[in-house]
């Protein structure tokens, strides 16, 4: 996985732009979340991708908040709360949610499938974390696949 840093408004802007968060049709929503780092899940030579996202001590957000993949498909995700307190981590994943319960300094992993484009939010549900910052989200990049696209006419893309 490839964690980059953003030590200036400038950099952000041009790396949100690169990766396609920056703009209507295309993934729209790096935005959104305006603090913390972007990171792009690393992809293996079977198509499966890997990242890490953790709690930082004391911080109450999730490193990165923003996690890229390249395409749809299977995510091997390892969370790590590295806090002095209890969180959660309630994951999207096609036909059911994951949950891990994460006591303190405490790992786990997931494997969650995200077939189709998009974004999809996760976030620690327990103890008003949400509320205190504790979400972020998982863009998936790509097409809809032809199966899958409404029956209508052509529209205009960037």
């Amino acid at each position: 996985m490839t964690i980059v840093e953003e030590p200036v408004t400038e950099e952000r802007s041009a790396l949100l732009a690169r990766l396609g968060l920056d703009g209507q049709n295309k993934a729209s929503m790096g935005r959104v979340l305006a603090t913390g780092s972007i990171a792009e899940a690393t992809e293996r030579a079977d198509g499966t991708m890997e990242a890490t996202i953790r709690i930082l001590e004391d911080e109450i957000c999730w490193e990165p908040a923003i996690l890229v993949l390249p395409h749809g498909g299977v995510l091997e995700l390892t969370v790590i709360n590295d806090d002095k307190n209890t969180h959660a981590c309630l994951l999207p994943s096609n036909g059911d949610q994951k949950f891990l319960w994460l006591v303190n300094h405490s790992r786990g992993r997931a494997t969650i499938n995200l077939d189709g484009p998009g974004y999809y939010w996760y976030s620690s549900p327990g103890g008003n974390d949400e509320g205190r910052g504790l979400t972020a989200a998982i863009v998936v990049q790509g097409e809809v696949p032809p199966e899958a696209r409404l029956d209508r006419p052509e529209q205009p893309r960037p």
